[in-house]
C-alpha cells in the first residue's frame, strides 16, 4: 500500500523538528552555558587554558619559550583569569577588569600546562587552532566548538541508530547531563569531550553491529571519532573507550563468524585507546596518588578503604549537582540536586524492570569501574571522597550506565506512564533553568545578591548587545524546547495502548517513531 501524502508530510515534518530544530535548539541551550561563565570558570582552567594557548607549540604573541625548561609564556588572562574569584563565590567575574582589555593579551610565565605529557595533546592542539590575542572571544569560540561537535555527533547517532536504539540515545543523555554536563560540554575543559565520548563509544558500536551497508560504515567512523575525541583529550577517557568497545561486543556478540569478522573495528578501538592511555602521564599520577589530603591523619589502607566505599555514592550524586560547579565555589540549590538525581534514578529503575542475564553482567562490568576506578585512585591518593576524585571524572561512566540500563535486548522497553513521563521531563527542564540561573548569579554579582532579573545590578557581562536575562532565557527554553521534542517522540503511549509479554501480563509499551 501506498503512503499516503498526509503521512508523507507528517514524516517530513518529523525529520525537520529531529534533525534541523532539535540540533539548533540544543546548541542554544549549551550556547546559553558557554556565556553563563567568564574566561578561567571550569575547573583547573588556568592549566587547560595555558595549555591550549601553547598546544600547537610556540607562536608568537600566544605561546612563548620561558627561563625555565618546561615554563612557557602565555597571555595573563590565560594564566590568571579565575585567580580573583575562584573559591570566593561572594566575588563577581568583574575582579578580571584589571587585566582585560590590552592587559589580557600580556605574556606573563606559567609552568601549569601540560609540557610534561600529563594529558594526551589532542584535545590542545585542536583547541589550539582557536587561541590568539584576544583571550575572551577565543575562549567563547572554543567553547562553541566542543558544544558544535557534540551536538553534531549526537544527531548523527540518533539519525544512523536502529529505529529501536534511538530511544536508549534520548533518554541517557537527558537524565544524565543536568548540571554538570551541561556546564562542562559548554566549557574549555578536556572532560567536555571524555562526556561525549563516554556517553558514544558503545552505542556507535551497537548499532554498528545491528546494521548494515552504509550505515554500519558511518556508525563504525562515528565509534572511532568518538573514541578519538575522548582518547585524546584525557588518559581516564581512553579507558572508558575501551570499556565501551566491550560493552557493545558483550552486549551484541553472536556465534557467527560474521560477526567476530565485525569486532575488528572494537579490537583497533582498544588498541589504539591503550596506546593513548599509556603514553599519558596521568597513568603514573593514578597509580602513585593525585596528592595526599593532610586533613586525613592516617595513610591506614584498611581505614582508607572503608571508608571511600561508604562515602562513594557522594561522589556519583556529584554529577546531578550536588557538589558545587566551577571550582567547587559555585554551590547548586537542593532543588536541582534533588530533582535530577531523582529522574536519573526512577528511569533506570523503569528500565530494569525487564532484563537479562547479559544486560545484568554488562551492568555490573560498568557498576565495577564505577567503584573500583574512583576508589584505587583515592586510596594511592591517601585521601577520602571530597577532594582528589571529582565527579567529572565518573559522568562518563555514569551516562554510560543509564544507556545499558535502557538497553533492551528483546522487544521489551522500558515502560513508563504519561503521568510519569511528564514529571521526569518537567523535573530535568526545571534542573537545568534553575542551575543556569544560579551560575550566571555567581559570576554576574557573586551571590551575595540575589533576585530573578540577572540584568539588575550586575557587574560582570561579556561585551554582548544581549542582556544576561536574555540569555538566560533563550537557554532554559531552548533546552525545554529540545527535550519535549524527544521525549514527545521516544516517550509517549502507542495508539495501542496494551501489547501482551510472553508472562500473559499487558503493559503500557512506548512508541519510538520510525523516523
Amino acid at each position: 500500500m501506498t503512503t499516503t501524502p498526509p503521512k508523507r508530510n507528517r514524516a517530513r515534518q518529523t525529520r525537520l523538528m529531529l534533525f534541523v530544530v532539535f540540533p539548533l535548539a540544543m546548541f542554544l541551550s549549551l550556547a546559553s552555558w558557554a556565556l553563563a561563565s567568564p574566561v578561567g570558570a571550569s575547573p583547573d582552567d588556568d592549566f587547560h587554558l595555558a595549555s591550549t594557548w601553547c598546544g600547537l607549540g610556540i607562536r608568537d604573541g600566544i605561546c612563548e619559550t620561558g627561563a625555565q625548561p618546561n615554563e612557557r609564556l602565555v597571555p595573563q588572562l590565560v594564566r590568571d583569569g579565575a585567580e580573583c574569584y575562584k573559591f570566593a563565590p561572594a566575588v563577581s567575574a568583574a575582579c578580571q577588569e584589571p587585566i582585560s582589555g590590552s592587559a589580557a593579551s600580556k605574556l606573563v610565565p606559567t609552568v601549569r600546562l601540560n609540557s610534561t605529557g600529563l594529558y594526551p595533546p589532542v584535545y590542545y592542539a585542536v583547541m589550539g587552532v582557536f587561541a590568539s590575542e584576544d583571550v575572551e572571544r577565543s575562549v567563547v569560540v572554543m567553547r562553541m566548538v566542543s558544544i558544535a561537535i557534540f551536538v553534531a555527533l549526537w544527531t548523527a547517532l540518533y539519525a544512523l541508530l536502529p529505529r529501536r536504539r534511538r530511544s536508549t540515545l534520548v533518554w541517557s543523555w537527558v537524565v544524565g547531563i543536568v548540571p554538570l554536563g551541561m556546564f562542562l560540554l559548554a566549557s574549555n575543559n578536556p572532560s567536555s569531550w571524555a562526556i561525549i565520548s563516554g556517553g558514544s563509544v558503545w552505542i556507535a558500536l551497537v548499532g554498528y553491529f545491528e546494521t548494515t551497508g552504509r550505515r554500519r560504515i558511518a556508525l563504525g567512523l562515528l565509534a572511532l571519532l568518538a573514541a578519538g575525541l575522548g582518547a585524546g583529550a584525557r588518559a581516564d577517557s581512553a579507558l572508558y573507550a575501551i570499556i565501551g568497545a566491550g560493552v557493545a561486543v558483550a552486549l551484541t556478540v553472536k556465534r557467527t563468524d560474521g560477526y567476530w569478522r565485525l569486532t575488528i573495528l572494537p579490537i583497533l578501538i582498544v588498541i589504539g585507546s591503550i596506546a593513548l592511555y599509556l603514553t599519558s602521564n596521568q597513568v603514573a599520577a593514578a597509580s602513585s596518588g593525585m596528592g595526599t589530603d593532610t586533613t586525613i591523619a592516617t595513610t591506614d589502607t584498611g581505614f582508607l578503604l572503608t571508608s571511600n566505599l561508604l562515602d562513594l555514592p557522594l561522589l556519583w550524586a556529584g554529577v546531578f549537582g550536588s557538589w558545587a560547579l566551577g571550582w567547587f565555589d559555585t554551590r547548586m540549590p537542593g532543588i536541582v540536586s534533588v530533582v535530577s538525581l531523582a529522574a536519573f534514578a526512577v528511569v533506570v529503575f523503569a528500565a530494569l524492570a525487564h532484563t537479562t542475564w547479559r544486560k545484568l553482567l554488562v551492568l555490573g562490568l560498568i557498576a565495577g569501574a564505577l567503584v573500583a576506578i574512583p576508589v584505587y585512585i583515592l586510596v594511592q591518593s591517601s585521601t577520602v571522597v571530597g577532594s582528589g576524585v571529582q565527579p567529572r571524572y565518573v559522568l562518563p561512566l555514569i551516562i554510560m550506565f543509564a544507556g545499558v540500563a535502557l538497553f533492551h535486548l528483546r522487544d521489551r522497553e522500558p515502560q513508563l506512564g504519561r503521568v510519569q513521563v511528564y514529571l521526569v521531563e518537567v523535573s530535568i527542564i526545571v534542573a537545568n533553568a534553575i542551575a543556569l540561573h544560579v551560575n550566571m548569579r555567581r559570576y554576574l554579582t557573586g551571590v551575595d545578591m540575589g533576585g530573578w532579573n540577572l540584568n539588575n545590578q550586575r557587574e560582570w557581562w561579556w561585551a554582548l548587545p544581549v542582556p544576561p536575562l536574555a540569555v538566560w532565557a533563550i537557554g532554559a527554553l531552548a533546552f525545554a524546547f529540545a527535550v519535549h521534542l524527544l521525549l514527545r517522540y521516544h516517550s509517549v503511549l502507542s495508539s495501542t495502548p496494551h501489547q501482551q509479554f510472553g508472562d500473559g501480563h499487558s503493559s503500557p509499551r512506548l512508541r519510538s517513531t520510525a523516523v
